[in-house]
């Protein structure tokens, strides 16, 4: 049997990556990661006002150079036997886009204006406008949150456009139609020239567009109108069929074959969200959550859609026929900040190093700042390991970004409480592990609560392979064991087991996970010494939670 090979690509928040892999075996034969240079810099962001843009060049300049860099480091022989490419992206992450699907952004007279770029997942500007979506759907007989946990987000496709169409004048005026960047990118790669062509993933459609077969597609006119006229006449330019992340998008395009060095007749999959596709390279099973970690969680869950049948879970991110795995109900939620929180406080502890030392930036001064930024975390780490719970600890709430699941409600704050004069660095640290370990926590209480039992955990992601004392802390409070991936790019890992079913060589996704597995290296076991004192104090981290949602 000739070797085959396929190309997974992960667009995350920071940077892309792709891997090259072995169809048959799963072996990564190359991989290149490419970091935004625009995004980087902070372009177009003002985090004190929750906006996070990127810029559509990133992505694309990201795109060529991780591509080619793997097919650089394989050889032309590997080259030749590529078979398929499978992309997944962050979301909800959409872009305004002209009639022949080109981002406002690329065109001269937009090419600086962030409201014309892509609109991060964590862009939280459009509070207001979800909040709107919430109250405009009480209107209605038909409940058209139901699947989406009853609550639409800030983070999501409907707000963001809103948003976008209330603040900018002019993009309003010269946008025709709005789209993920896990489907823009497919259809950028098989040369689209018609956004009404553009095929959109049941994945992103599902979880953040209000799409549902039940409803037809889409919910009616009359639910937009009641939001907001401006949305009134979207959906006429979104086709209403969906796709499962299994099938094709198309064929690599001319120009995109050359700029690869790839052949035409390369498989183009369809797109769908990062986690979605993690969990895929990660294995999940059934009733297992698989919580991919980074700046944020994304946990996802599958079950067999007729033993679920009629479970709605409410304050959930979506329950989605087939957008984790074609045949099983797919099922979102996840924490807003994750690995994100640990950065804010790093960042806070390196202010004096950033602002008072490094004011000469000679260059031995710069390389002192930048070891000591990459041991802040290991070594809080360390110590805060050491420190036994107790019931009166420094006590934290993780919504530094807001709440996504259970309940989404973008506009909440993190907190700290029972602070004292010798309250330190390493046990604020503490504290803040133990509150996303908490949010972990009531994700999966949820889920039991409402008749889908969570029968395991699997981690996933580079906080779960890289933060021993964050995943043995996560076992505890939640007394579940956590085994945790072999692979570093779960997610290129899954969007190359897509690659490999698109392209048929595969049947279904769960033998391409069969055989391309890596498989798990290491479990985290609860210490069932610990366990009640964290159940302890997660009644007071509820009790204080709710105190603050109320103020």
């Amino acid at each position: 049997m000739d070797d085959a090979y396929v190309i997974g690509v992960d667009y995350g928040t920071d940077s892309v990556r792709s891997i090259l892999v072995n169809v048959y075996n799963g072996q990564e034969i190359a991989s290149a990661t490419y970091y935004y240079p625009r995004w980087k810099k902070g372009l177009y962001c003002n985090p004190s006002l929750n906006q996070f843009r990127q810029h559509p060049v990133d992505y694309i300049e990201g795109l060529e150079e991780s591509i080619k860099d793997c097919l650089k480091q394989s050889g032309k022989q590997v080259a030749s036997k590529v078979r398929a490419i499978s992309v997944d992206t962050t979301g909800s992450t959409p872009i305004a886009v002209d009639k022949t699907g080109t981002p406002l952004a690329l065109l001269p007279q937009f090419q600086e204006n962030p409201n014309a770029m892509f609109v991060l997942w964590k862009d939280h500007t459009a509070v207001e406008e979800a909040n709107e979506i919430n109250q405009a759907a009480k209107k209605f007989t038909s409940n058209y949150l139901q699947y989406v946990g009853g609550i639409y987000s800030s983070e999501w496709f409907w707000a963001k456009l809103l948003h976008i169409l209330r603040t900018d004048q002019q993009v309003a005026d010269h946008i025709f139609t709005w789209v993920e960047h896990c489907d823009w990118i497919p259809f950028l790669l098989t040369g689209g020239k018609d956004a009404l062509a553009i095929k959109r993933g049941v994945c992103s459609a599902g979880h953040k567009s209000l799409w549902n077969a039940s409803f037809g597609g889409y919910p009616p006119q009359a639910f937009f109108q009641a939001i907001d006229p401006l949305l009134a006449d979207f959906t006429s330019t979104i086709a209403k069929e969906t796709y499962t992340a299994d099938q094709r998008a198309g064929f690599l395009s001319a120009e995109w074959a050359q700029r690869l060095g790839l052949h035409s007749s390369v498989i183009v999959g369809i797109g769908a969200f990062d986690a979605h596709m993690g969990a895929v390279g990660g294995q999940i099973e059934p009733y297992h959550l698989s919580k991919v970690m980074g700046t944020s969680t994304c946990d996802m869950l599958v079950a067999p859609t007729h033993e679920v049948e009629g479970i709605l879970v409410q304050g959930i991110c979506g329950q989605v026929d087939g957008s984790v795995i074609p045949g099983m109900l797919g099922m979102e939620a996840g924490q807003s900040a994750f690995g994100d929180a640990y950065a804010w406080f790093k960042n806070l502890l390196m202010w004096p190093l950033k602002n008072l030392l490094l004011t000469a930036e000679t260059p031995s001064l710069v390389d002192l700042n930048h070891q000591i930024e990459q041991q802040i975390i290991p070594q809080l780490s360390k110590c805060a390991e050491k420190i036994e719970p107790h019931i009166q600890q420094e006590l934290a709430i993780d919504w530094l970004n807001g709440r996504r699941t259970p309940d989404a409600n973008q506009a909440l704050k993190g907190a700290f409480f029972d602070l004292n004069l010798g309250t330190d660095a390493v046990q604020l640290f503490r504290a803040l592990v133990e509150a996303t370990c908490f949010g972990a926590k009531k994700i999966v209480d949820r889920f039991n609560e409402q008749g889908i039992p969570v029968k395991g955990l699997i981690g996933l992601g580079g906080v779960a392979r890289k933060a021993p004392f964050i995943m043995q802390m996560m076992a505890d409070v939640l007394n579940m064991s956590i085994k945790i991936h072999r692979s570093e790019q779960t997610c290129a890992l899954g969007a190359a087991m897509f690659a490999a079913t698109a392209a048929g060589i595969y049947t279904k996704v769960e033998d391409a996970m069969n055989a391309m597995g890596q498989g798990f290296d290491t479990v985290y076991y609860p210490n069932p010494q610990r366990v009640p004192i964290y159940q302890q104090r997660y009644e007071k981290y509820t009790q204080m939670g709710n105190l603050l949602e109320k103020t």
